[in-house]
């Protein structure tokens, strides 16, 4: 489960909407473009299953009372079930709404206010969307790039050549631009894979629309306010404000496996980021110690983020040789595991961040 928060991003500067949510509701519309009104899905909210992309957009622009010009008017939620998640509740999208109806309970729980927050004190508007695109950041498109770059510098010679403007052979310039297509090392179909292509599985996904103002267009509810750093005195006791992103994407997660039965693996738990970075020593021992069908998950989830899952780099293979035990490691054991630890940081953070371990 990959849950991202971001404010609604406003100026010249920034590469997404402006100060009304149109642009964002239009973007969230383009699955439904030519297809019969009864297959398209349609936004919904806490208790409402049909509303039409209007009202969104009059009910968030309108909620927006004494916000400053430069303040978010709306914060954007995508909550994006893997791959076995989708699998699990057979990719259903009325299951997925009933999830965030649920999850969204949890958001409200997760502010901290001089006065409870409730689900109903939060305006939302959510939708379930089926399809991912590549985007030109990724790594599969990077990787690409160097080939589709000769490939269509080749095609443009190709062309030239048809038409007699460049001397050259037509069936040697294609054989050269069949060899790119088969050597480039991604591919979907057999056509090089390329920014802007659909991506390939179970994608389904869903945007959820919140209002920064509650539903009387009275107070703030901002996700963006941490409560940590954020004390009140009231009544002459300190209180805490704002909202705990650690407890909200640690519920959603309980949340899909208590309304859905899912047994989660220790790689795929969000408590699994949290000692990753709290203690990376203790993760790689404990990864060590799982059981052999947990230890083979690990060890495919580490490959696939780019972690050596080899006899010369791998992290869990070092404990096994080294003995080392959960919780007790010895000192010069654990230094030894630090340096190699130091090799794995950086690729591990990153694969984190991205969702693909945890929330």
């Amino acid at each position: 489960m990959h849950i991202n928060i971001t404010a609604q991003k406003i100026g010249k500067n920034h590469q997404t909407y402006n100060s009304s949510v149109t642009d964002y509701v239009n973007y969230l519309e383009k699955e439904n473009e030519g297809k019969h009104p009864d297959l398209q899905e349609q936004f919904f909210d806490q208790y409402n299953d049909k509303i039409s992309p209007e009202t969104v957009i009059d009910e968030i622009d309108g909620n927006t009372k004494k916000l400053k010009k430069k303040d978010p008017k709306f914060y954007s939620i995508v909550v994006s079930p893997s791959a076995k998640e989708l699998k699990h509740i057979n990719n259903d999208p009325a299951l997925l709404r009933h999830y965030v109806r649920e999850l969204m309970k949890d958001y409200a729980a997760s502010f901290y206010r001089d006065r409870k927050v409730t689900v109903n004190d939060i305006k939302y508007y959510a939708k379930v969307e089926r399809e991912r695109t590549y985007r030109g950041f990724e790594k599969k498109v990077k990787a690409n790039e160097p080939y589709r770059k000769k490939i269509a510098k080749l095609e443009n010679d190709l062309a030239k050549i048809n038409r007699g403007e460049l001397k050259g052979n037509a069936k040697r310039t294609q054989r050269e631009i069949d060899r790119l297509i088969v050597e480039a090392p991604h591919k979907i179909d057999g056509k090089i894979l390329t920014e802007g292509m659909k991506k390939e599985g179970l994608q389904t996904h869903i945007h959820i629309i919140v209002s920064r103002k509650d539903v009387t267009n009275t107070y703030s509810l901002s996700p963006n306010s941490q409560h940590r750093k954020n004390v009140t005195v009231l009544n002459g006791k300190e209180q805490k404000q704002g909202f705990d992103r650690d407890k909200f994407f640690e519920a959603s997660e309980n949340k899909f496996d208590q309304i859905f039965n899912y047994q989660r693996a220790f790689i795929q738990k969000y408590n699994t980021k949290k000692l990753y970075r709290q203690d990376p020593v203790k993760f790689f021992a404990i990864v060590a110690q799982l059981p052999t069908n947990e230890k083979e998950m690990a060890i495919k989830t580490l490959h696939k983020l780019g972690i050596p899952t080899n006899k010369k780099g791998v992290a869990f293979k070092l404990f096994e040789k080294t003995g080392l035990n959960v919780p007790s490691i010895p000192t010069n054991k654990v230094q030894l595991a630090i340096k190699a630890f130091q090799k794995l940081k950086k690729g591990l953070d990153r694969a984190i961040q991205s969702g693909s371990i945890g929330v």
